[in-house]
């Protein structure tokens, strides 16, 4: 918009000048340069950046952001075996049909008025979740996995009076990032320390004799992960909880609750707190955040009086066969008490659990163990085809869920140019390993889930094997 147009914009109503020279007066700022003078200059925009003019047509404005869209290269138009926290799994149609709905979509959460069937859809979500991980209080979903993670080990701290968390050295290093941040600095006076413990080269698994020497009377928790990271089933679950718990501490144990129908449920194995994804069950894939993670726990008071998401209860009503629900421990969370509450209950993320309900009671018992065998399958097979490239090993190749790592250290190629030239065929390469994982030279985290066919497999193998 030119300086002289005095047409506001129909998405920015301030943007005329006369309003803006008003708002700068009453402000006592003579530009709006000086807004941001306690910005470095050399952090500052030397100069305009390259914006299209403004658009006054709706029509143009699509047209525009859809030709911006069209340079993206999306799983849509390629093959894709990334994983590595957002995986590509199938929704289905009626996942999108419900959680669309008004009554969800458009609900005023805080409000008894707006309730619709989103309380109850609510509690669906609990209760179909509690049931996948053996646990029978489950709260509102968090952001991610990582904020779920982060708020156990909190949680955790709180219960025990100890601060200091030992995790898997093969952790997912955003995950990793995000639970340091809730740990809190070392300068904090409430810093939880966070120890790695040292993973086992030859199966892939916790260091049992390192987990051992690191437990003490400072520990508030054991974190791990099954499957974990680099996609190995964690078959020492139990002796990790009976070690964890010999020390006076709690076992969290995050899952993904997709892998439930064909692994034990982390309550079979000692877990006191589990968490893990939401975004396997019926939800999309997305550009980062925003995923939705879950916490669970027994239904025990030291454990519910600790939790900082918002909560769902059912109970009878005055009319006989009747049930009403509603939300508890409302004080305890950051809603209720802002500062003062358990901890921050952060960003919602409740549309997703309504659209993992539907996920959830879709599949049911035989259809979650239908889709865990499925994975299984098609993710060995891929390993085995690519394991038998020349000059390519698969670490690990046996007792893994969906993901596992390809070693092409021995082809003289690294996985940054094996990724771009797969790229180049129409396919997304597994998540690059060396930085993250030096030890592992040049690996790569592959992802087979049950939308990849064996056509899909063997293409890839195909470009593999012509790469190479």
């Amino acid at each position: 918009m030119s300086p002289t147009n005095a047409i506001a914009h129909p998405y920015m109503a301030n943007s005329v000048p006369e309003i803006k020279a008003a708002m700068l007066k009453d402000i006592g700022a003579k530009s709006i340069a000086e807004l941001f003078e306690q910005i470095p200059a050399d952090h500052r925009m030397k100069k305009p950046l390259k914006l299209a003019p403004g658009m006054r047509s709706e029509a143009d404005l699509k047209k525009h952001l859809v030709g911006l869209l069209r340079k993206n290269s999306t799983c849509e138009t390629h093959l894709s075996f990334l994983g590595a926290g957002i995986w590509q799994h199938h929704v289905p149609a009626i996942c999108d049909e419900i959680g669309t709905r008004s009554e969800f979509l458009t609900s005023v959460w805080g409000t008894a008025m707006s309730d619709h069937g989103r309380n109850q859809a609510w509690f669906e979500f609990c209760a179909q979740l509690g049931e996948l991980v053996g646990m029978e209080f489950v709260g509102l979903p968090v952001y991610s996995w990582g904020c779920a993670a982060g708020n156990a080990i909190r949680m955790a701290a709180r219960i025990t009076g100890r601060l200091e968390v030992l995790v898997p050295e093969t952790l997912c290093p955003e995950r990793l990032a995000v639970i340091r941040q809730y740990c809190e600095p070392a300068e904090m006076a409430r810093h939880i320390k966070v120890v790695p413990v040292r993973h086992d080269a030859r199966t892939g698994l916790i260091d049992l004799k390192d987990l051992k020497a690191r437990l003490s009377d400072r520990t508030a928790a054991v974190y791990f992960e099954n499957p974990g990271y680099l996609g190995m089933i964690e078959t020492q679950g139990a002796d990790i909880a009976r070690m964890a718990r010999a020390a006076g501490a709690e076992t969290i144990v995050g899952v993904d609750p997709i892998s439930l129908g064909v692994l034990a449920p982390p309550s079979d194995y000692g877990a006191d707190i589990v968490v893990g994804t939401i975004q396997t069950l019926g939800v999309h894939m997305s550009a980062g955040g925003g995923a939705g993670g879950f916490i669970a726990s027994r239904d025990e008071e030291v454990y519910a009086r600790e939790y900082p998401t918002l909560n769902i209860s059912i109970t009878d009503t005055t009319h006989p066969g009747e049930v009403g629900f509603g939300l508890t421990l409302f004080h305890q969370s950051s809603y209720g008490l802002r500062e003062e509450g358990k901890d921050w209950t952060g960003n919602s993320v409740y549309l997703t659990a309504i659209q993992n309900a539907v996920y959830m009671s879709l599949l049911g018992p035989e259809g979650f163990r239908e889709i865990g065998e499925l994975i299984i399958a098609r993710a060995h097979y891929a390993a085995r085809r690519i394991g038998a490239i020349k000059g390519v090993s698969v670490n690990w190749p046996a007792g893994f869920f969906k993901e596992f790592v390809v070693d092409f250290s021995r082809t003289g190629k690294t996985v940054a140019k094996i990724n771009k030239a797969l790229l180049k065929r129409g396919i997304f390469g597994g998540k690059d390993l060396s930085k993250d994982f030096p030890r592992l030279g040049q690996s790569a985290l592959y992802a087979v889930t049950e939308c990849h066919g064996a056509d899909d497999i063997d293409r890839l193998v195909a470009a593999l094997k012509e790469i190479l």
